[in-house]
């Protein structure tokens, strides 16, 4: 949807400059497109984004991981066409925090707190504290429950509070958003601690007051987990080689499809475009900690190749198509020799 809406833009508007606030999606191929049809990209400094680049009467792309309240000020003020990309499962979020601070609620969101869509969501929050895996979670519901140093909690959540945040008085109600791209089963893990958190802290009676949830992981996230944990479990029974991801390098919804595979011990790449497999069987892969590396690939090519394929929510298809055409082209070498 939100490619399909950026380049209907480019068309729609051949007069017209166009920028892009951002990535339109982590994929790497698809913005190069867009690069190669002209779209200025946004370009970021320390402090922020430059806008002043954008003049009266030019194209603003908003990309799927939508734009921080700010932005969205900035463009109504300013005489702009914008072609809103947002995902409405991120949109979604943002309805969910809103909901947060009508009720008082403070909002716990489960995400990377630089994350684009993290961001836009927090913009949308006065009160909120980031939290991006089940280790910070466990630190907030210590804290709820049995308090500690203010200053070291602080310290080490700084950036991922709203501003002027305090950890005494705003987690006696709160309520758990998640960046839609994260891990599902985590998100849900998460959900459960701060439940019985507030359960053990406020009873059960008063619980429904102190604590609210919202699934709002979207579906195409969802069901490639889903996907590829079913994958994983059954690896041996498939007889697998291993597992291909294919998506962006910096995609948080493809990072955490490989590590359901590499936590479980089974063979697993992380590549993001199809060049990464190279006619000579290396390939050229993110792994779990970010780093890149090139190593050999498949072990024996004389025999059957069987694995499992998955891709990001947002990889076009035509990048999974061209990355097993890449795989299927070793073997025809190989049968050659």
């Amino acid at each position: 949807r939100s490619i399909a809406l950026a380049y209907e833009a480019v068309e729609h508007f051949p007069e017209k400059k166009v920028h892009i606030t951002n990535e339109l999606i982590h994929n790497p191929e698809v913005n190069d497109k867009l690069q190669s049809m002209e779209v200025e990209f946004v370009e970021k400094k320390g402090d922020g984004k430059d806008f002043s680049k954008i003049g009266d009467g030019d194209v603003v792309i908003l990309p799927a991981f939508g734009a921080s309240y700010e932005e969205m000020k900035l463009f109504d003020e300013k005489n702009v066409e914008v072609v809103d990309t947002t995902c409405p499962w991120v949109s979604k979020v943002w309805n969910t925090v809103d909901t947060h601070q009508k009720k008082g609620l403070t909002s716990i969101i489960h995400g990377k707190y630089a994350h684009e869509e993290t961001v836009a969501t927090t913009s949308f929050c006065e009160d909120y504290i980031c939290v991006k895996n089940m280790k910070e979670a466990e630190m907030v519901a210590d804290y709820i429950l049995n308090g500690g140093d203010k200053e070291a909690f602080m310290e080490y959540f700084g950036k991922a509070t709203s501003e002027g945040f305090d950890p005494d008085t705003m987690l006696d109600k709160i309520g758990l958003a998640n960046q839609t791209t994260m891990y599902k089963a985590e998100t849900r893990a998460i959900g459960q601690l701060f439940q019985k958190t507030m359960i053990k802290k406020f009873g059960p009676v008063d619980v429904k007051s102190h604590y609210m949830e919202f699934d709002t992981i979207c579906d195409a996230t969802q069901e490639r987990q889903d996907a590829v944990i079913e994958l994983t479990e059954n690896s041996e029974k498939l007889g697998l080689d291993f597992i291909l991801v294919i998506g962006g390098w910096d995609s948080s919804n493809t990072a955490h499809l490989l590590e359901i595979p590499h936590n479980a011990g089974v063979r697993s790449f992380h590549i993001n475009r199809a060049e990464c497999i190279t006619a000579d069987n290396k390939i050229t892969h993110r792994l779990i900690n970010g780093d890149i590396v090139t190593e050999d690939f498949v072990t024996d090519l004389s025999k059957d190749v069987v694995m499992g394929v998955t891709s990001g929510a947002s990889t076009p298809d035509a990048a999974v198509q061209d990355s097993l055409s890449s795989i299927f082209l070793l073997k025809q070498l190989a049968n050659k020799e």
